[in-house]
């Protein structure tokens, strides 16, 4: 087994309120040189894969600017200072669905780019969530489909982000899809 490199020095180059860019020297190990790494430094995020209580998936259509078109998504948020990434995710699913989830399972956490982002991404499944009081968020627009059609979805890229698909293989791997 190789020797791990070590870390010497973390700088922070760049800090915005969604992220910081963070410039890493490191020593030892094949390519590593002098010269920095950088990474990515964010919030870790939640997502959850939901399901009503008449077994419809909860998932949100909103515009993404980063890819300049609407998407259909999981309902997903960060993780803030002061809370858990169960406590995230169930504020999360209420805030842009208004589904209460009385419980929520962990599927797993994931690391969502090993080569650029320092964040995770915390996976989690909910059975019968019921409506509830939203928050109003313009921008955001629920929509309800059965468990059939959220595979056809996948299959066509109708639910193209990479991390919800992961979400939902972790949820197929573990029996709740």
């Amino acid at each position: 087994m190789k020797t791990k490199p070590e870390v010497v020095q973390k700088v922070s180059r760049y800090t915005t309120p969604w992220f910081d860019i963070i410039a890493k020297t490191i020593r030892g190990g094949a390519g590593i040189g002098s010269e920095p790494y950088y990474t990515v430094r964010s919030k870790d995020y939640v997502t959850i894969l939901a399901f009503t209580c008449s077994g419809e998936a909860v998932l949100v259509r909103q515009y993404r600017p980063a890819v300049e078109d609407f998407t259909l998504e999981l309902p997903s948020g960060h993780v803030e200072p002061d809370e858990t990434a169960s406590s995230a995710i169930i504020r999360e699913l209420q805030e842009e669905t208004g589904y209460v989830a009385r419980n929520v399972e962990l599927l797993g956490c994931l690391v969502p780019d090993t080569g650029r982002l320092e964040n995770r991404l915390w996976c989690y499944f909910a059975d019968g969530v019921a409506p509830g009081k939203r928050r109003h968020e313009e921008d955001i627009q629920v929509e309800l489909y059965p468990k059939q059609k959220l595979l056809e979805f996948i299959g066509s890229g109708k639910l193209s982000h990479a991390l919800d698909l992961a979400v939902i293989v972790l949820a197929i791997s573990k029996n709740r899809l």
